[in-house]
């Protein structure tokens, strides 16, 4: 096991030491920067490498750069020191208002209709608090890319070291213009949709499959159409929706604005179509900072009512 000396002011020193050579670009920037002598800093940055066992730095007499260790070890320093200064920051303020810099990484669509006001309106009454939002359908993974906060849709993996908590659940409805139910007739019965044209989401041969038609019986899912329309962009899906070229499978917080105003119908509303659930997940800590929990509690008390939800 190792003891406490593994966190010693000689290491911090060393750390510190070697994130001001890389931003500084030389020794010398660094010494000047930390009010050391050049020798000073490197006999830390050298002891520091006797510590790790690598080397960080390639030297030359006229340049330096960083190894492929040295890159490595960077990113992580420069995390480090940032959580370190903004705890001080925390701490002097009270470790009550949330400041410093919250990294929040969310699916695109749902990002921007539903999440990112949310975040934007809590900035709006935290002057201190500095977002960076990515919008991306990618999984991302928070500890390694550095994210404090991440809005998943779908069942979540048992990750280690993550927590997470409800958002709340994307109803999903089957909906349709007037101008096609009265060229197509509208359906009554789920087995109805498989004589139906079908707006689907995917891409390739990776369809969202409509929680529905599973249970269609054979002869009925003989005859279904192969779909003429797959999109990825939901609200694309939407337009070729109003625009009469089939039904969609879309969620509730998509349709809400087209059903109000009328250009899309709700079908078959007594049929119950199961939700894709929404959490929030971030990495877990013993003490999340004020900037999470702010978001976090901001999120859960508005993004239900977003989605939809009673």
């Amino acid at each position: 096991m190792r003891t406490n000396e593994t966190y010693t002011p000689d290491r911090l020193s060393g750390i510190s030491a070697f994130v001001a050579a890389v931003d500084a670009g030389s020794f010398a920037g660094a010494a000047q920067r930390l009010h050391l002598t050049r020798s000073a800093v490197a006999k830390r940055i050298g002891r520091l490498e006797t510590r790790l066992g690598v080397r960080l730095f390639h030297r030359t007499t006229r340049s330096q750069h960083l190894t492929d260790a040295g890159q490595t070890f960077y990113q992580r320093c420069t995390k480090v020191l940032a959580e370190l200064s903004e705890a001080e920051d925390e701490l002097s303020a009270g470790a009550l208002t949330p400041m410093g810099k919250l990294r929040v990484t969310m699916p695109v669509q749902i990002g921007r209709q539903c999440i990112a006001p949310v975040l934007l309106a809590l900035a709006g009454t935290h002057p201190q608090l500095r977002l960076e939002m990515a919008f991306s359908d990618r999984r991302v993974d928070l500890i390694e890319e550095g994210f404090d906060l991440a809005v998943r849709s779908g069942r979540l993996d048992d990750t280690p070291g993550l927590k997470a908590r409800p958002l709340g659940e994307q109803t999903m409805l089957l909906c349709a213009s007037g101008a096609y139910l009265a060229a197509n007739g509208t359906p009554q019965t789920v087995e109805d949709l498989a004589d139906h044209e079908r707006l689907m989401y995917g891409r390739g041969a990776n369809l969202y499959q409509w929680p529905t038609l599973p249970r269609l019986p054979e002869a009925s899912a003989a005859t279904r159409r192969t779909p003429r329309f797959v999109l990825d962009d939901l609200v694309a899906l939407v337009e070729a929706a109003e625009l009469g070229l089939g039904i969609a499978c879309i969620p509730r917080w998509v349709a809400m604005q087209s059903l109000s105003a009328g250009t899309l119908v709700q079908l078959l509303p007594q049929t119950y179509t199961p939700g894709t659930p929404l959490h929030l997940v971030w990495p877990d800590t013993r003490h999340p900072s004020p900037k999470l929990r702010a978001a976090i509690d901001a999120l859960v008390g508005a993004v239900p009512a977003l989605l939809g939800m009673p």
